[in-house]
This record gives structure tokens, sequence and C-alpha cells, in this order.
């Protein structure tokens, strides 16, 4: 008996090894089923596990070197063979990263282990002689890359196919892509590596930080971008830091509106991760000053601000001048907004909670200022559609920046001043422009993933639609009684046309809304007052409702709500939409996201906790 039983679990455990190796080497028949579906808790034993939660505790310590190194194997390898060049898989999440990510941020690829060799042949080794040692140890055959390297090329490329996961909406794949590429910083984060290392090492923790505030995780987001900074001051003289500072800028512009342009309201991390210094406390404001500089000003330690570094650098590529452009533009609207909401709360007598009141005195306000005829909100983006048409007409451009032109284009929209005798108070240039953009965003609806202010100017366009189609209904109503040919015609077609778009896009957006944590969602927008269970049948009603809308956190956002709103009633309900975000934050219930991760990201919490612990006693030290 004790022998067929052993030949009967031996035969078991065959098969179950067979399947296992059959299902990692298939490739999935269709775009959207990847082969490694189950989330990584359900993967692990629970020996792996307690290991996993033994090794968070040791912090990286030499006693469990053992228990270390089965950690990050259990982690690391269960996803590494998406990394390799040939994965179906791989390549599918490298494609949602490049068509909602990178669309905008326009990162250099990471280069392949073939391409980093020839690097390091043709860079040498004498720089470090640490990083020598460690070289000279580790890489015996010349093929090899050495350790410390491959682990920072390994975080890079877990943390986009991190960002292609979550634009996929697979989160819980997301989370452990996330995981390991923090399990790979954390296995370099000690050893001396090569200076070509660092670019790549700088652009993994700012994913990592773009990730997390997908996630509504503002104190790890924060985190993570000081740590991003703190490399880029290293990066003097390497090719492509001009694209990286740019896109930390632009999804600073995202925060920057988040906030309201208030440091009050973020996280001090400066006992756990000070700020990179030695560049004193000014700001730079030109081609004087390298990128690598802007990463030690005391003005940008929580985001990018006043003038706009790369875009004012006539040396640096046009597609990163014109994204630089247009996070200055965000942050000087954002600006605007803020001096508007307090002034209206003023003369209404009302305290605005949140209040900032150095809102007219912000490094960006003072920048634009003091060069207003080229950085002002309106120039600057017309600056930056020019740059972006030259960038497409270089060599270099092989696919067309949508996400950049429906920035460029939404800018526009926004501060084109309108005309009160054409339909609806628009001009025919305004509502070109916010056609096209609900057009690229239906033609390309991964571009609500990408990073920065996007996901809230197309919601904000859709705003101004419902401004558009109500201005129609109106003056088609006004006209009905005495005219016969009210409803066809010119106008006709037009409102059709931009009620197709509006609803379209809405339904975009409200999907999109719900895989969002509560604090990060814009404009919850109303729907027509059309059909049989409408709310009013009155004619006077508007055709869209903008009193029912639940508005952004944003004041920025909350300002294409209140058009032509009265002082009291704009101040009072961006008060209560205030209290209404604060009171909602908190709360997790409507949190379809957070539900969905479940106890996996807070497992996952802990190694991103201990990353910084690491990094922390290594800065005090």
């Amino acid at each position: 008996h004790k022998w067929m039983h052993t030949r009967i679990a031996s035969q078991n455990g065959i098969q179950t090894r067979q399947q296992q190796q059959q299902q990692q080497h298939s490739v999935s028949s269709t775009p959207f089923a990847l082969t490694s579906q189950q989330p990584l808790a359900h993967q692990y034993s629970m020996e792996d596990r307690s290991t996993k939660r033994a090794h968070r505790s040791s912090d990286g310590s030499a006693n469990n070197t053992d228990s270390k190194n089965q950690a990050f194997s259990a982690v690391i390898d269960n996803h590494l063979h998406l990394l390799h060049p040939n994965n179906g898989d791989g390549k599918i999440l490298r494609s949602y990263y490049h068509i909602s990510v990178n669309d905008v941020l326009n990162l250099p690829p990471i280069p392949s282990d073939e391409e980093y060799l020839l690097r390091l042949a043709n860079s040498g080794t004498n720089h470090n002689s640490n990083y020598n040692n460690n070289y000279n140890n580790n890489n015996n055959n010349n093929n090899t890359i050495p350790l410390y390297d491959q682990a920072a090329l390994q975080a890079a490329r877990f943390a986009e196919l991190s960002l292609g996961a979550l634009a996929n909406n697979q989160a819980p794949l997301a989370l452990e892509l996330s995981n390991a590429s923090v399990m790979c910083l954390r296995n370099c984060i000690e050893e001396p590596g090569h200076e070509l290392c660092l670019y790549d090492i700088a652009r993994a923790y700012l994913l990592l930080g773009i990730f997390r505030s997908y996630r509504g995780d503002v104190v790890r987001y924060f985190k993570y971008r000081r740590v991003c900074m703190s490399h880029v001051a290293r990066l003097r003289g390497v090719p492509h830091v001009d694209a990286l500072v740019a896109a930390i800028s632009f999804h600073d512009s995202w925060a920057y509106m988040i906030h309201n342009a208030s440091e009050e309201n973020i996280p001090d991390i400066d006992d756990v991760l000070p700020r990179p210094g030695g560049c004193g406390t000014g700001n730079a404001t030109g081609p004087g000053s390298h990128s690598a500089d802007i990463a030690g000003y005391d003005t940008n330690k929580n985001w990018i601000q006043g003038a706009p570094s790369i875009f004012l650098d006539n040396a640096a590529p046009a597609i990163n001048r014109s994204l630089d452009a247009l996070a200055c533009a965000v942050r000087s609207c954002c600006d605007q907004a803020n001096l508007q909401v307090e002034e209206m709360a003023r003369q209404v007598g009302m305290d605005m909670p949140g209040s900032n009141s150095c809102a007219g005195g912000t490094a960006t306000a003072q920048a634009v200022m003091a060069n207003e005829n080229e950085l002002c909100s309106r120039n600057i983006v017309q600056s930056a559609q020019s740059l972006l048409n030259q960038h497409a007409g270089t060599s270099t451009a092989k696919t067309e920046k949508h996400g950049v032109r429906l920035m460029v284009l939404s800018m526009e929209a926004f501060l084109d001043g309108g005309d009160e005798d054409n339909t609806g108070g628009f001009t025919d240039k305004q509502v070109k422009n916010l056609l096209k953009v609900c057009e690229i965003i239906l033609k390309n609806p991964h571009l609500l993933h990408a990073p920065g202010p996007l996901y809230h100017m197309v919601s904000n366009v859709a705003i101004l639609l419902c401004h558009l189609l109500n201005g129609m209904h109106a003056n088609c109503s006004a006209s009905a009684g005495s005219s016969s040919e009210s409803g066809g015609g010119v106008e006709g077609v037009l409102f059709d046309e931009v009620m197709d778009s509006f609803m379209a896009v809405r339904k975009l957006l409200n999907l999109h809304r719900k895989c969002l944590p509560v604090r990060l969602r814009c404009h919850g927008i109303p729907k027509p007052n059309v059909g049989p269970f409408r709310k009013t049948m009155s004619p006077e009603a508007p055709f869209v409702d903008l009193g029912e809308t639940l508005m952004c956190a944003s004041r920025g956002c909350q300002g294409f709500v209140l058009m032509g709103c009265s002082p009291c009633v704009a101040a009072e309900r961006a008060m209560s939409a205030a209290k209404a975000h604060a009171r909602d934050g908190d709360n997790l219930d409507e949190d379809e996201f957070q539900r969905e991760l479940g106890d996996l990201g807070d497992d996952f919490n802990l190694d991103d906790d201990t990353l910084f612990n690491i990094l922390s006693r290594i800065v005090q030290n």
C-alpha cells in the first residue's frame, strides 16, 4: 500500500509539473488574456509567504541572507519570463504601457542586455573601484551583466509592465509586477553599480511613483518621487535627462492641480527622506542651468514649479520642451483658479477649507509675471503646439503623440475667450477643438491611464460640451415658436454631432471613473434631461443640469462646472464639494480599485516600506 501511494503521488506530481511548464511556455491566443492571471498571493505556498514576511522584518540584515534570496527569487522569478523580448504576454503589457503612458512621457527605451553590455564595454569600468571589484567578482564571463546592473534594468522593465497591466485593467497583476520592481531595487540598492544604471533606476522610481499615484497612495508617491529626484541630481551629462525631467514636471502638474497648489496638505517626508541638496533655494530658469540641477532646488522638493526650464532650453528636444510647456500652463491656470475661488469666498464672507493664501505668490506665478509675453498660458500653449508640430516633422517621430496633441487641443479650447454672439457662446475653433479631443480619446481610450492631468482635461472637455448643448438647446427653445425651421439646418446637424460625442465620452469617463480611487475621481457628469424618465418636463430646464455634477476636488476643474454661476452660488458649491471630498476621502466602501486588491495590496505595501527604510538608513549614514 505504501508503494502504491508513493507511485500515485509521484505520477500526480509529474503531471502537475508538466501542466505548470505548459502554462509558463504557452502564449495566449488573445491579446487580453495573460498566462499569469492568478494573484501572486494565491501562487505562493504558506512557507513562501512566511519566509517573505520574515524577510520584511529583517530589513535586509546579514543574518537573513538565505531567506532574503529565497523571498526575492519567489517574487521576481514568478514573472521573469515576461521580461523576455520574445514573450507574447510581455509584449502585450509593453504595448499597453507605450500607448497609454509613454505616448505622453516620451521616455527612451530601456536598453536590452546586449545593448547594455556594449555600452558597458565602450564606457569602461574605471570610475568606481568598488564597482570594479563587484564587476570582476560577478562577471567572469564578459557576456554577463553584473548583478547590480541586471537588477536595475529589471526594476525599470517590471515598472513599465506594471503600468501596462494597470492600463489593461489587470490591477492584481499590476501590483505583483510593481512589487517585483521593488524587489529588484532592493537587490541593487546597497551594491555599487555603474553610472549607466542611474538613469534606469531613476526611471524605475518615477514609474513606481506614478503607479502609487494611480492608487491614491499620496505618501508613497511623494517618497518615490523624492528618491527619483535624488538620482536625477546625479545625471549631469547623461543623455535623455531632459525627457526624464519633463516627464516628472508633467506628472507634477497633476499633483499641483489635485492639491490646489497648497503644500500644506502634502505629507511631510523630510524626516524619512531628506530632499536632494546642494543647489541653493532658487530655481533653474533657463539654458544656463543644467536639467539635473532642478532636483536640488527647494521650490521643487514636492513638485517642479517656477519657470519651465526644459521649455526654455533651446537645445532640448522639441517634444520634451512641449511637455514641459504644457505642465507650466496647467500650473499657471491652477494658480488663477485658486485666486478666483478665494476672491469669490471673500466677497461672500466665507472661509474656504484648504485655502492657500500664497496662491498668487507661487513660484510659477512669479515666473509668469516676470516673463508674461512668453510664459502666459495662452502664449505658452501656442508654443507647445509649434514644438509638437516641429517634433512631428523630425525623423525620430515614428508615431504621433496623441496624448500631447490632446493636451494642446484641450488647453486651446479652455483658454479661448468664447463668442457671446455665436451658438452657445463658443467660437467655431473652440467647438472644433472640443470635438477633436473627443475623437482622439474615443480612438485612444487607454490615454485615460496616462500620467499627468490628461484624464481631468477630458472630463472638463465633457463639461464644456454640456455648456454648449445647454446653449444650443436654449436658443432652439427660444426660436421654436417663431420659426417653422427650428431644429434643422446646420445647427441641428451640429447639435446631433455634439450630442453623440458627449454621450460617448461620458460613458467612457464613467467606466474609467469607477476604476479610480475615490479621492482621484474627476467630475461625475449628469446625464441629459431627455427620455421618458427625465426629472422635469419643463421646457425652460437645461438640457444637462450641471447642478447635479459631482465636482472634482481640484478648483481648476470646478471652475468649468461653475461657469456662469454667481459668486455666492459658486463659493457655496465649491465649499460643499471640498467638504464632500474630505468626508469621502477615507470611505473605501465604493472604492472598486481597493476592493479588488484587498489584502494583496496591504501585503505588498510592506515591501515598499522596507525599501524606504533601507533608503532612509543609507541617507542618514
